[in-house]
């Protein structure tokens, strides 16, 4: 009885033939939640507003591009990896049938760790091509960043995927999915995608007010930057090791998302953050100057 019973419908609402999905919805929120917030921080720092506008895009498909390769190379390399059915099927949206023919579904398998190395290979691509400085951008995108996460993992939540292992905690959510039970039983679980909805949030907070406080570009009055400054990568390096640090413990109360995973000290979210966090810090704690 204390338990959340979580069976929401997927649709957040349909008109004719037409139906969204929360997931797709909330994917929507966090992107304009970032445009609306690195647009702002552009015309602050007085950088061309036509260097702003093709962000979006490289960022996007940056960002989706990367999410796909990386749940199929890093989670399912042997479903898309080894015909070329599979490959077909991790490029394209559509699916196989056993007839022979096909259908459009999506892209049901996106991984964060791949979206943030397609996000970093697309912002390169755009700093080479609009000579923006990198650290400034990076830092930039850093502070929206844990923003979209957290809608991200909020459009999890709503499709009940990526759940959290057995618990007994009164807050603990009852998934009505095949992956949630327990001895043939459906059992409460911990809230995975909550959590972290929330602990991104507050990282985004935390990101915000420094840059707010200290991050401002120097003024001519007070030329010497400080660490916490836009542009010295201060903020890229608090977004991952922030977000990963989290990453990296909340997957101890996680169900595995592959079977290999099994049996595993350290699943493959885990080794992935690894990389991310000790990047992270040391884009935090290195003297530099503004770039």
């Amino acid at each position: 009885m204390l338990f959340i019973d979580w069976q929401p419908s997927l649709e957040a609402f349909s008109i004719g033939n037409f139906s969204l999905r929360w997931y797709s919805l909330l994917w929507c929120i966090g992107l304009v939640f970032a445009y609306t917030i690195v647009h702002r921080l552009y015309k602050q720092q007085k950088i061309d507003e036509k260097k702003f506008e093709p962000l979006f895009f490289y960022c996007f498909f940056g960002i989706l591009i990367g999410a796909r390769l990386g749940h199929c190379i890093f989670y399912e390399p042997a479903t898309y990896l080894t015909s070329l059915k599979g490959f077909t099927e991790m490029i394209l949206p559509i699916r196989f049938l056993a007839d022979g023919g096909f259908e459009f579904a999506g892209y049901s398998g996106l991984a964060s760790h791949g979206g943030t190395i397609g996000l970093f290979l697309a912002l390169m691509l755009y700093v080479r091509k609009h000579q923006v400085p990198v650290f400034q951008l990076l830092d930039n995108i850093a502070i929206a960043t844990p923003l979209t996460a957290c809608c991200i993992r909020l459009g999890n939540l709503m499709n009940s995927e990526i759940i959290g292992s057995p618990t007994t905690m009164p807050w603990g959510f009852i998934f009505h999915t095949h992956d949630a039970l327990v001895d043939g039983q459906l059992a409460p679980r911990h809230p995975a995608q909550l959590y972290e909805a929330l602990a991104y949030l507050i990282i985004f907070f935390i990101g915000y007010a420094i840059y707010r406080r200290k991050g401002l570009p120097a003024k001519p009055a007070n030329p010497a930057p400080s660490r916490m400054t836009v542009g010295t990568g201060f903020y890229f390096g608090l977004c991952l090791a922030a977000i990963f640090t989290f990453r990296f413990f909340v997957e101890f109360i996680k169900k595995e998302q592959v079977d290999f995973e099994q049996g595993m000290a350290l699943n493959m979210g885990q080794l992935l953050s690894i990389p991310f966090v000790i990047i992270g810090l040391y884009f935090m704690l290195r003297k530099t100057h503004n770039q």
